[in-house]
């Protein structure tokens, strides 16, 4: 009887999968959590609203030249708690550009404020100072604040979008959540020279990683103080904020040991230590991670060029983009292909891709409340749009895999 044969191994190891966006977690984060995780084993150190997460939003505010830094559970929570902390409500309304994450305009509707949608422009998505003064023109109460998205690590015209929000009499919110790092003419991204605050976020596929969490930059005290209230269900241990002396203060003036008085109702958005300790190792590499990912994207316009002029790379703001996505712009009617069909075929291969974003005016709950609606740019952005994977941790080879891949990909779908 014959012996049976041994299944043989492949000629060629498969390569790992690649999304579109991930975390790189080194050693020495391991080493900076495992750190903090034995003070508290040893030394009882705290989990949460300890010295890390100072620590953090010190570094956090001098990485992006703002004053301060008030660190949280993550960029939702930060875009809430800075729209509450202008005194958005039922009253007002506020400007979001109709391609970002749901989260911009989810914000503005969790503070009882009514959503107009912006345009963008159709090769950037990015809302400019003419698309906020347009959405300004369909407003049917006060506006109170616009929100422009620094989309994929790209600034928006922060200066002209400036003065057309002081003209019209209201606050910016950057939400600076892909941007992380990104300077330009109109200065650094959270340095908030051109708006009230800049909020950013530190989910795994961002620039940084804190596993989850958010934070809001700014230069005005009083309402960084107001945004740390908020983020602790409203709540002050100070004396000075306190109103009530009987209950709270001692015959000294001095608060009482166990004292605590809730000025606002607030939430439970706060960091965790555990967070804030890899968040400070991952801070001190982002001019890293930033430059790794420009040479990356370099790279992919140089191998991307020849299959323009229907595929051609989201044009950059400048040299000072902290890319977040390598978003690419495909006419597919042009080519005959199907986008879905494409990124099945992209996964089949091991390389993830997504699509940021479509329109947030076509989700059911926003359709529901305000009606369909169709803005040119924002709609022909969503047509041609298509992310490809841009992190910190790929190689040129990963890049070149990428290009190769899409480019096989685009002559099968079309034979």
């Amino acid at each position: 009887m014959a012996a049976k044969r041994k299944p043989q191994p492949d000629s060629q190891p498969r390569a790992q999968p690649l999304p579109y966006g991930r975390h790189l977690i080194e050693a020495d984060d391991v080493a900076a959590v495992v750190a903090l995780l034995n003070e508290t084993l040893d030394h009882n150190a705290p989990l949460t609203q300890g010295p890390r997460v100072v620590a953090f939003e010190r570094a956090l505010a001098q990485a992006v030249g703002a004053r301060h830094a008030v660190a949280c559970a993550s960029g939702t929570a930060a875009l809430h708690m800075a729209l509450r902390a202008l005194d958005v409500d039922g009253r007002h309304a506020c400007v979001v550009p109709s391609i970002t994450f749901l989260a911009t305009a989810s914000a503005v509707r969790h503070c009882g404020a009514e959503v107009i949608f912006a345009d963008v422009d159709p090769d950037t998505g990015l809302m400019g100072p003419h698309h906020l003064a347009e959405a300004l023109t369909r407003a049917d109460r006060p506006v109170k604040a616009a929100l422009p998205v620094h989309l994929g690590g790209r600034p928006c015209d922060m200066a002209g979008l400036a003065q057309t929000a002081q003209a019209a009499g209201l606050a910016l919110i950057e939400d600076g959540c892909h941007a992380l790092g990104t300077s330009g003419p109109h200065g650094r991204v959270g340095d908030g020279r051109h708006s009230a605050a800049t909020v950013f976020s530190f989910h795994p596929v961002k620039t940084i990683a804190c596993g989850e969490g958010g934070a809001v930059t700014l230069n005005d005290r009083a309402m960084a103080e107001h945004i740390g209230r908020l983020r602790n269900h409203g709540v002050t241990r100070e004396a000075a904020q306190m109103t009530d002396p009987d209950l709270s203060l001692d015959a000294h003036g001095a608060p009482n040991p166990w004292s605590y008085e809730q000025l606002e109702l607030g939430f439970n958005y706060r960091m965790t230590e555990i967070e804030a300790a890899l968040g400070l190792s991952q801070l001190g590499k982002l001019d890293r991670f930033a430059q790794h990912r420009r040479d990356l994207s370099d790279l992919y316009d140089q191998l991307l060029a020849p299959l323009s002029p229907h595929v051609r790379p989201v044009a950059r703001g400048g040299a000072g983009d902290s890319l977040h996505l390598q978003g690419v712009l495909i006419d597919f009617d042009a080519l005959g292909l199907d986008r879905a069909a494409l990124m099945r075929g992209l996964a089949a291969r091991g390389i993830g891709a997504q699509v940021h974003y479509i329109p947030v005016y076509r989700q059911p709950y926003f359709t529901q409340r305000y009606g369909a609606q169709r803005l040119p740019g924002a709609e022909a952005y969503y047509a041609h749009t298509l992310s490809l994977p841009l992190h910190a941790g790929m190689t040129d080879d990963d890049v070149r895999r990428v290009c190769g891949a899409l480019a096989a990909e685009m002559m099968r779908s079309r034979s």
